[in-house]
């Protein structure tokens, strides 16, 4: 059963990395259980080289920063996602997304929800002894309820909570299909966000100007069990970032975004593992090690076990850098890109994406260029459908009142 669990991991992980035909000693990525809840799911972040901690508020505040949500223009709304993942290699594999906020009021603050799915297509299961133990549909989800207030005029601050679900198997279990002792079972956990977000406006001649720094720290939880006696490290990581909107004119505006995003993830190559010779473990020595690290001390570790110290520590940090053209608030042009080092991950590509904002709804679309060979991000796409609630209230009762 360890051979059908390294086959349905590598599925997800094939999400979030560049597949190299060799990897050498050098290769270190962090690998998580649910790389799902790294994936940008909505078009607008996409199209900016997948920042969205400073940016503006939008209705996918949710996912980046719900403190954002204390700025919206409007007091309520509620958004649909829809990525068709990896379909330069599959045709299954989608990334849905909902979300929604209201405000009650700079007093009372207000709430936000989101729920993310992602379907991994079909997989067919199979041992050495059984090639065909028939085909599963693994899925996940999570489900998140957030809380947002402004402190003071110029800052807001936001906690989320977040139930996750992981089934690599599609709830067959492992007893009924290799007869293995160790069974293998869906893993379920739970974990919570703590964000802020400051927004100052600055008065220039040509107009008002805005710089936004944001700061999250996302999926502080417990660890995934797939097995009885293995545990996984959930995407966890601190996200910090800041924008800078400059109007040229009374109708067009410049925003610039700059992102850096470290996994709160410790090495599987860790400096730390080693036996008590000094020497480093290997193999299942090396995963019984891992397994044990708990979650706290996982977040803690992440930012000095690497074992090329502080530099390979700074490589594991992923930027993204982002260019947003605005006319009168309606229509928006967006340019991105995305580095990740090549020896964790080499997620690298340009982004490009637009966006249509009316009275009552936004519509907003993005595509990705991958710089690397044969990078699974190649050719990805994503849509985003917004509903401003209010402005639909708004114009119902204008038209009762004619």
């Amino acid at each position: 059963m360890k051979k059908i669990l390294i086959s349905l991991a590598g599925v997800l992980c094939a999400t979030m990395m560049y597949a190299q035909a060799t990897v050498d000693d050098t290769m270190n990525p962090l690998i998580t259980a649910m790389p799902s809840l790294s994936i940008a799911p909505d078009a607008r972040a996409a199209g900016l080289g997948d920042v969205g901690v400073a940016t503006d508020a939008d209705f996918n505040a949710q996912y980046w920063n719900p403190a954002k949500y204390a700025y919206m223009y409007s007091k309520g709304g509620i958004t649909a996602n829809y990525t068709p993942w990896l379909r330069k290699l599959v045709g299954d594999i989608d990334l849905a997304y909902l979300a929604g906020f209201y405000n009650f009021g700079e007093l009372a603050g207000g709430i936000g929800a989101s729920f993310t799915y992602f379907s991994m297509g079909d997989v067919t299961l199979s041992t050495e002894s059984n090639p065909d133990l028939g085909t599963v549909r693994p899925n996940e989800w999570a489900l998140d309820l957030s809380y947002f207030r402004k402190l003071h005029e110029y800052v807001s601050m936001s906690v989320a909570i977040r139930l996750l679900y992981s089934d690599l198997n599609n709830g067959q279990s492992q007893n009924s299909t290799t007869g293995n002792d160790q069974n293998m079972h869906p893993a379920v956990t739970a974990a919570a966000d703590v964000s802020i977000f400051y927004r100052q406006p600055l008065e220039l001649p040509m107009g008002t100007s805005y710089l936004n720094v944001g700061f999250s720290l996302k999926n502080l939880g417990g660890k995934m069990e797939y097995t009885d006696d293995r545990s996984n490290f959930i995407p966890a990581s601190m996200n910090i970032g800041a924008s800078y909107e400059l109007p040229l004119n009374k109708y067009n505006s410049l925003t610039f975004n700059l992102e850096a995003n470290k996994m709160l993830v410790p090495s599987r190559k860790s400096k730390f593992a080693v036996d008590e010779n000094g020497n480093p473990l290997e193999g299942e020595p090396l995963s019984t090690w891992y397994s044990g690290i708990n979650s706290a001390r996982g977040w803690f570790m992440s930012f000095a076990d690497a074992p090329g110290g502080a530099a390979e520590e700074f490589n594991e940090v992923r930027w993204g850098a982002g260019l947003e053209y605005s006319y009168n608030k309606q229509f928006f042009a967006r340019l991105g890109y995305s580095y990740e080092n090549y020896y964790k991950g080499n997620r690298n590509y340009i982004t490009i994406g637009a966006g249509f904002h009316l009275s009552i709804v936004t519509l907003d679309v993005s595509y990705c260029v991958g710089l690397a060979p044969s990078n699974p991000l190649d050719q990805t796409m994503r849509f985003t459908l917004g509903f401003d609630l209010y402005g639909i209230k708004d114009l119902v009762d204008n038209k009762k009142n004619k």
